[in-house]
């Protein structure tokens, strides 16, 4: 959970080239702003930064008295140079508010993965959409995976699913789930369970 947390506020802070953190919040103010407890807070940060390192989505560089400058790297962890995305290339964007509003706290990280690739695979189309099972399983989500973010994104008020007749007049017609996100939703606190 730390861990796409942690990653989610790198790529918001590191937003111009050399895409990079110079001077990062220390262990305990990634702890205050990932809202992690205090007290093992530190060491999950450290742990977590290490990770995004060894799998190489993120270069550290150790500076003398100050906690480690931070590079982004390849978002496909090949250790490339970072890019920002470009309307020539597939990426999703998500509204600021879903950091400021504390949306990356409340969500849990199978419910923000299925936001973003809701998001995606919807191509923010504002009316229900089916997906196809073949475009499902692209973004690597086991069906339960997916089941369960999407019953966290309806409660959160993010997601309607509505069952709809899919097929033309001479094919057997069958309900299937149409998604909906309400990402006017973003702007409003989450509800804290």
């Amino acid at each position: 959970m730390v861990r796409l947390r942690l990653y989610m506020c790198i790529t918001m802070m590191a937003t111009k080239e050399p895409f990079d953190l110079r001077r990062p919040p220390g262990p305990n103010g990634w702890t205050q702003m990932l809202g992690i407890d205090p007290k093992t807070g530190p060491r999950r940060v450290a742990s977590n930064l290490k990770w995004l390192a060894e799998n190489q989505f993120i270069a550290l560089e150790r500076q003398w008295g100050r906690p480690s400058a931070i590079t982004l790297l390849s978002a496909t962890g090949d250790g490339g140079v970072y890019t920002q995305p470009r309307e020539d290339r597939r990426y999703v964007g998500m509204h600021i508010t879903f950091w400021t509003n504390g949306w990356l706290l409340q969500l849990s990280p199978t419910a923000t993965a299925l936001l973003f690739a809701l998001g995606e695979a919807l191509g923010g189309k504002s009316e229900p959409q089916y997906i196809h099972a073949a475009k499902r399983q692209r973004y690597g989500l086991s069906p339960d995976t997916w089941t369960k973010g999407r019953k966290e994104l309806e409660a959160q008020g993010l997601l309607t699913v509505k069952r709809e007749p899919q097929g033309d007049f001479y094919d057997f017609t069958r309900l299937r789930n149409a998604y909906q996100l309400t990402l006017g939703r973003l702007d409003g606190p989450p509800s804290w369970s």
